[in-house]
């Protein structure tokens, strides 16, 4: 019997990621699939600590390097804690963010060198990757737009300004074209048809998985 796969769903801010893995999660539930879903960094206390500095910090500043580690370390304990044990399981894992962030935030949006943001995330996880990130792709300003509409104020990271989320946002489509098991999927419809979209992946991806009970 083939392990559960490990699930993420990725997106700039706006792209209604915390939205599309709480409606997953439900299906999951309604179809029978054993799982845990979580974000990331969080999951843990140590993540949740580390996202709390990362994202509410505003004063002094943070080097690019230093929010690198930070978000590291807390991936470092969400693998360890989270991922491994629940797939160790038969869980399936899905989570709100994980690698394709830091490659797409601290590499393309900072600036750092991508190779080396690569090398160091592999040596946090120990090697864990994802079979399947699904980017919700839409334009920076969609984004920024739904924020407003929605009233959520934004953290230090979406206090960046437009064109580093551009850049993030670049950093996203090259990836999803360069690197094996990413999906990208339109974002800028409804949240029923993307979920849809997003069930139909699934279904095609991991079959065995995501068969309904129901037979359909």
């Amino acid at each position: 019997m083939s392990s559960p796969p490990f699930i993420v769903v990725e997106g700039v801010e706006g792209a209604g990621k915390t939205t599309q893995v709480r409606l997953l999660s439900a299906w999951f539930g309604e179809i029978g699939v054993d799982h845990v879903a979580a974000r990331e960094p969080g999951g843990t206390s140590v993540g949740e600590a580390v996202r709390t500095v990362l994202l509410e910090q505003r004063e002094g500043g943070m080097p690019p390097e230093t929010e690198l580690l930070l978000m590291l370390g807390a991936r470092s304990v969400f693998v360890r804690e989270v991922v491994d044990p629940a797939l160790r399981r038969g869980q399936v894992v899905l989570a709100d963010r994980f690698e394709l962030s830091t490659f797409a935030y601290q590499g393309y949006g900072r600036g750092l060198d991508l190779g080396e943001v690569r090398r160091l995330n592999a040596f946090a996880t120990g090697g864990r990757r994802p079979d399947l990130t699904v980017v919700l792709d839409l334009p920076v300003a969609d984004g920024v737009r739904r924020q407003a509409r929605e009233g959520s104020a934004p953290d230090r990271i979406e206090q960046e300004g437009v064109s580093f989320l551009e850049r993030v946002g670049a950093g996203y489509r090259a990836l999803a074209v360069e690197m094996d098991g990413v999906r990208l999927v339109d974002a800028g419809r409804g949240v029923a048809e993307i979920q849809a979209e997003l069930q139909g992946v699934l279904r095609e991806a991991f079959p065995e998985t995501f068969r309904t009970r129901t037979g359909s």
